[in-house]
């Protein structure tokens, strides 16, 4: 392969514009078509979370609670924070604007897709926005509210 573009190459620079007279105009990129995800009146309307979505809002929120705490230890020297500090790394961690958290389709199958999720295909509209930053907000808010700061942070420390 590149012994074919370095060939390519010689000939293009050597030739000048007769290469491309010769050769003809490169092939034309094949254009995709690729759909926004077909959202359902819960997914579009819902406050809370569609069910089918919530095992990769977990997994977003868990990877959000963790980098935060990360950070926070980073600055003391990886020491245990103090109560009051890991309660305001936890409430921060739930109230960030979570816009880098949207739904795609991949295969007839609705995922979220974001930072700490698992890579998706490249070629997949991404629907960002809207209901989703609150709706990750407003679980992330319930499962701390739910398990409480200290064992959130004890779970954390334990690894």
């Amino acid at each position: 392969m590149r012994a074919a573009l370095a060939a390519w190459l010689v000939l293009s620079l050597l030739g000048g514009t007769e290469a491309e007279e010769t050769c003809g105009d490169p092939p034309a990129a094949p254009s995709r078509s690729i759909p926004a995800p077909q959202l359902s009146p819960e997914e579009r309307l819902s406050p809370h979370m569609p069910e089918s979505l919530r095992c990769d809002a977990c997994h977003a929120i868990a990877f959000q609670i963790e980098e935060q705490l990360r950070k926070a230890e980073g600055k003391v020297g990886k020491k245990a924070l103090k109560e009051s500090d890991y309660i305001e790394v936890l409430e921060r961690s739930c109230s960030q604007d979570w816009e880098s958290y949207g739904v795609l389709e991949l295969d007839g199958e609705k995922r979220l897709s974001g930072p700490g999720l698992p890579s998706q295909q490249p070629l997949s509209v991404l629907v960002a926005g809207g209901p989703w930053p609150g709706r990750l907000s407003k679980l992330c808010h319930g499962y701390v509210g739910e398990r409480g700061e200290a064992q959130i942070y004890g779970a954390h420390r334990r690894g």
